[in-house]
């Protein structure tokens, strides 16, 4: 599934830039219509980010004495927070998030917000939206804020990744919450994100088509030292529904993230050789009662 995905991406290599508010990166149109070069999908090898909270705007009061909070966080480690980069260049982002671990206690925080506050998760968001990215409770899906207007840097060399200067916005239900449903869209803080990125799957594309894919050896110290499989499902995301038979049936199908805990680059070949991993997928429908409640 991933390998369809990450095909059918690559003549959409150009829209997907537009998947981030503005670029620094953004390539030659020589660049842009090429069709050959090495696709890598990364994800965030580590990292922080900070939230700086208009506390006037968020309490939604005229207490002017009131600071802003500058609340710090560290990205959980190989996050699947996830982009496409092509020949060195950044080319969008993938539907994917990225948990945040607090760095110090919760700070006095509208009620909501404080529950949420050491569950909170950046989204990238699917496309065709309103918003690019949100933050929100990974539990539950509470979207606390939207944002927008954010600047991005990817910084090759390093595979560093900078988002920069997002600007929260109060999302309706968040603002609901708060009985205040005229705030929503409010812009009350700014969010700033730095990462090292990792490469999972590295890709080799001649004239539109796949000549080789690997998956490159995790980075970690102990890897090699645990048994268990090398190559297993790191994340699933875009689970999608296609049409219904005699209103009894659907079908559904996710696209899979794989890794690699080994040490040994594992090289994918594609269809229609058979000397690759398969990833089976089960979907069961739960009941309890007539009602399925």
């Amino acid at each position: 599934m991933l390998k369809i995905i990450l095909i059918a991406l690559l003549p959409l290599l150009v829209i997907l830039t537009q998947g981030f508010e503005k670029s620094t990166t953004q390539p030659p149109k020589d660049r842009q219509e090429r069709s050959s070069g090495t696709m890598e999908k990364m994800i965030v090898a580590n990292g922080s980010a900070s939230i700086d909270l208009d506390v006037v705007r968020l309490s939604g009061t005229a207490n002017r004495s009131a600071k802003a909070k500058k609340l710090q966080f560290e990205a959980q480690r190989d996050s699947f927070f996830t982009i496409i980069v092509f020949d060195k260049e950044l080319r969008g982002p993938l539907p994917s998030g990225m948990p945040l671990i607090p760095q110090a206690a919760a700070p006095d925080l509208p009620e909501k917000l404080s529950a949420s506050y050491g569950k909170l998760v950046i989204e990238n968001l699917p496309y065709g939206g309103n918003y690019n990215m949100a933050v929100r409770d990974s539990d539950t899906g509470f979207v606390f804020f939207n944002v927008e207007g954010y600047e991005t840097e990817y910084e090759a060399e390093h595979r560093s990744l900078n988002i920069r200067n997002g600007r929260l916005l109060v999302s309706p239900e968040f603002a609901e919450a708060l009985g205040r449903s005229a705030d929503v869209g409010t812009a009350v803080g700014q969010l700033n994100v730095t990462a090292t990125m990792r490469p999972i799957e590295v890709i080799e594309v001649v004239d539109g088509e796949v000549k080789s894919a690997v998956l490159p050896p995790s980075s970690a110290p102990n890897a090699g030292t645990t048994p268990g499989p090398d190559v297993i499902v790191g994340d699933l995301s875009a689970l999608a529904q296609f049409g219904s038979s005699a209103g009894t049936q659907v079908g559904l199908a996710v696209a899979t993230d794989s890794c690699n805990l080994g040490i040994e680059p594992l090289n994918w070949f594609a269809l229609p050789a058979n000397d690759h991993p398969v990833i089976p997928q089960n979907l069961y429908r739960m009941s309890v009662g007539s009602s399925n409640d």
